[in-house]
């Protein structure tokens, strides 16, 4: 359902690399010149012309391609939706060519998901010997030089968090059982996810975090950065699933972003009106999935034209995640401001009729 970064965008990295006369570091497939450059967009002296695939500072995606370039891991935190995961993928898609060495962090992450595990079968029968061991995606990325993933870390146990010490630190992964090791080659490091609103469930140690160097990635600056980004992904996941191109998308993008901004901002855009916030994140990539389901209404169900009713169902389930304190937030938002926007009517209604 949806290709993998490194195959998705396979044109544009094979451009990038036939393009690319900058030094590379060891097992790199780009520079890392070359590496931002397919992270924020560009054009290439032969006319080709890279996508953007993160809205956003260019200094932030420069200092997190020179961290992997050292020996230092790669922590990309931020709240919710601001394309963390994203970011991580297509960072180690352009460096390593390989985006699928991913340790999923959860509250049940074991800690052989980090390090290893074994077959139970052949331990049983041979006991333990190389055949036997099964490597994790950190162990793999090690031995072959390349980018390993950790998405949500600070979902993970502490005890299972700190197994990351000694490989980030030593660069090596001793295996007791064995009496021998893995060491990491030239090429590896490690990037890391964790949602700053989790701060406090497993927070990192002291000891694991200064392993890492730490990149904020920001919400969108500006309504139109925001707006950008929404665009763009519900265009490439509409065309993923085979979803006609609306007509007047623009607008109702333009509306949700501008709902979404404003509720988690406290304060309309003119900055006359002071607002509530509900308890939801209402993130870029909730205004994506917005946007995309209004789009399969609208398919599906409509004349193929995004309209404010295929959107306000979305908008509601965002928004109103407490039933009892965020709707009445919201009930106050549509009375106090969209109610008294101008060409916003027909919004208006769609959202008091799903409200009701």
């Amino acid at each position: 359902m949806r290709p993998h970064a490194e195959d998705a965008f396979a044109g544009e990295l094979a451009a990038l690399a036939a393009a690319d006369d900058r030094v590379r570091p060891a097992r790199w497939k780009l520079s890392p010149w070359a590496v931002a450059t397919y992270l924020m967009g560009g054009t290439l002296p032969d006319g080709t012309v890279i996508t953007p695939k993160y809205v956003g500072p260019r200094r932030i995606v420069e200092v997190a391609v020179t961290t992997l370039a050292t020996d230092r891991a790669l922590l990309l935190l931020g709240v919710p939706g601001t394309a963390k995961t994203w970011v991580s993928e297509h960072l180690a898609a352009a460096i390593s060519g390989d985006s699928t060495l991913l340790v999923q962090g959860t509250a049940g992450t074991p800690e052989e998901a980090i390090r290893y595990g074994w077959n139970y079968a052949q331990l049983l029968t041979h006991g333990p010997t190389p055949a036997a061991l099964v490597h994790s995606p950190v162990m793999r990325a090690m031995a072959e030089g390349r980018i390993a993933r950790v998405e949500e870390l600070t979902r993970i146990p502490a005890d299972v968090q700190d197994t990351l010490i000694t490989i980030l630190s030593e660069k090596t992964l001793p295996i007791p059982e064995l009496g021998t090791e893995t060491q990491a080659v030239r090429g590896f490091n490690l990037i890391a996810t964790a949602n700053d609103r989790d701060r406090g469930v497993n927070d990192l140690s002291s000891a694991l975090r200064r392993r890492f160097n730490t990149v904020v990635l920001p919400l969108p600056a500006s309504a139109d950065d925001e707006v950008d980004i929404v665009s763009r992904r519900v265009d490439q996941i509409g065309r993923g699933l085979e979803l006609p191109a609306a007509p007047r998308g623009a607008d109702e993008i333009r509306r949700v972003v501008t709902v979404f901004r404003e509720l988690r901002a406290g304060v309309t855009e003119d900055g006359r009106t002071k607002l509530k916030s509900p308890s939801g994140t209402l993130s870029t990539a909730e205004a994506i999935s917005v946007i995309t389901n209004g789009l399969a209404l609208a398919a599906h169900f409509g004349d193929g034209v995004l309209r404010a009713g295929d959107v306000a169902a979305g908008i509601l389930g965002a928004v109103v995640r407490d039933p009892a304190a965020d709707r009445v937030i919201w009930q106050e938002y549509l009375e106090t401001v969209v109610r008294e926007r101008e060409g916003w009517k027909d919004f208006y209604r769609a959202c008091r009729e799903v409200s009701a």
